[in-house]
């Protein structure tokens, strides 16, 4: 039996399509709309939560099982608040199961039993500060933040897997797991190596996406997305 997860991503992403959707299983199919949300469009989450509960709405309509807002930023930007209005806007229009990717990020992190995380972003210092509180916040303890100050989405696109692959490296800590924020990097495929490397397991925002999903519908499969954090579903 096939399952539907709708993800509701900025219009600015083209990692979703490119990397991240190929992640899924097979009898998992992922559909996708857009929101103007982020750069020049960026939008507080009261004004943005009308386009969010319509596009849900929409999703809702091709019979996904799981709907998410997937921004890591914007889950972020307004804390637990922010968090609770969107969850509530995508079931309000008729998800039956809904996620953000701040909620999918902590869903992961706490399957992997994590407390300490080394956080890895393409973002500026206050944006990267910003991720970092709202982890704190959540009890998790952030002992390496680094954020790369990349010049919006299309530095992020172009950003090899190799460069995050290094990157991940260096931000080696006392930490349980590594996380590489944002939903328009490629972060996926340097995820098993960058475990292999550091002897701890490693998410990203659409891999924590993915595997939220996974877990709220009750898959269980053989072939498995990378990382350790889709052991815990067995």
């Amino acid at each position: 039996m096939v399952a539907r997860v709708g993800l509701i991503i900025p219009s600015s992403n083209r990692m979703v399509e490119q990397e991240m959707v190929r992640f899924f299983p097979a009898d998992v199919v992922p559909h996708v709309t857009r929101l103007r949300m982020t750069g020049a469009n960026r939008k507080t989450i009261g004004d943005l939560l009308p386009e969010v509960e319509a596009a849900a709405a929409a999703l809702a309509d091709a019979k996904c099982d799981v709907i998410v807002f997937h921004c890591t930023a914007n889950s972020m930007s307004e804390g637990a608040d922010g968090e609770t209005r969107l969850l509530e806007a995508l079931i309000r229009a008729g998800a039956p199961r809904a996620a953000t990717t701040s909620t999918a990020i902590i869903s992961a992190l706490q399957a992997l039993r994590a407390v300490s995380i080394s956080l890895v972003t393409p973002y500026s210092h206050t944006v990267t500060e910003h991720e970092t509180h709202f982890l704190e916040e959540r009890g998790f303890r952030v002992p390496y933040a680094k954020g790369w100050a990349l010049a919006g989405s299309d530095a992020y696109c172009a950003t090899m897997p190799s460069i995050w692959f290094e990157r991940m490296v260096a931000a080696q800590c006392d930490a349980d797991a590594y996380f590489l924020s944002c939903a328009n990097v490629q972060g996926i495929g340097i995820i098993d190596e960058v475990e292999r490397q550091l002897g701890r397991p490693m998410i990203t925002s659409n891999q924590a996406v993915i595997f939220d999903s996974l877990r709220q519908i009750g898959w269980r499969g053989e072939k498995a997305p990378p990382g350790r954090v889709f052991q815990t579903l067995a």
